[in-house]
């Protein structure tokens, strides 16, 4: 399959892109600091602004599918219009946590523990799927990870869920970058959730 990784330097985009590549997926891996993406057989490193969508458009031609591992100061109307333009019919998201829900009709940004600090961040995710949530051209999915997403090793094995923060025996909610992206790499091979919204963790 070829792909586009955006974001492709980033932890997330990163360990996505060598995930990708390493189940022999071609993939275009793009970022504002191509330097810094990983090298492997099969990915070639692109410099690009995601924020300018005719200018992305042009780099996305000819792709089966489109990974966003891109902080969401970037509208999901930018990113959409670039896939419109370039024909590409698939977009998976790295999402946020913080709209998981931790009880019925109660989400993790709203509990009294969630940090302030991280609000405004979180916020815009939220946004995103909202927003993503209203299209019907493009097949999204929107990925939310854990509550905690850390540099831990690869495992290899964890739960799936759609709405709810999935948490172990202690109550912790966590997954490592790693089995993230096999998570997600797993998702673009074998689609389980069609403009839809899952969850990982341990």
């Amino acid at each position: 399959m070829n792909i586009v990784v955006l974001g492709a330097s980033g932890r997330a985009g990163s360990e996505i892109t060598r995930e990708a590549a390493a189940r022999g997926h071609t993939v275009t891996a793009i970022a504002r600091k191509p330097e810094a993406i990983p090298t492997a057989d099969g990915v070639t490193a692109v410099a690009g602004d995601a924020s300018d969508a005719t200018a992305l458009a042009s780099l996305l031609k000819g792709t089966d599918a489109v990974i966003s591992a891109l902080h969401h100061d970037i509208p999901a109307a930018t990113l959409l219009k670039a896939l419109r333009t370039a024909g590409v019919p698939r977009l998976l998201v790295t999402g946020g946590a913080s709209s998981l829900e931790v009880a019925p009709g109660v989400k993790l940004i709203d509990t009294p523990d969630f940090p302030e600090e991280w609000k405004v961040f979180a916020r815009n995710g939220i946004i995103f799927l909202d927003d993503l949530r209203g299209e019907t051209d493009i097949d999204w999915t929107y990925f939310s990870p854990a509550a905690l997403i850390e540099e831990t090793p690869r495992l290899g094995a964890f739960r799936t869920g759609t709405d709810q923060l999935i948490t172990d025996a202690k109550g912790d909610s966590r997954i490592s970058f790693a089995d993230y992206a096999i998570a997600m790499v797993d998702e673009l091979e074998q689609p389980k959730h069609s403009r839809a919204r899952f969850t990982a963790a341990y």
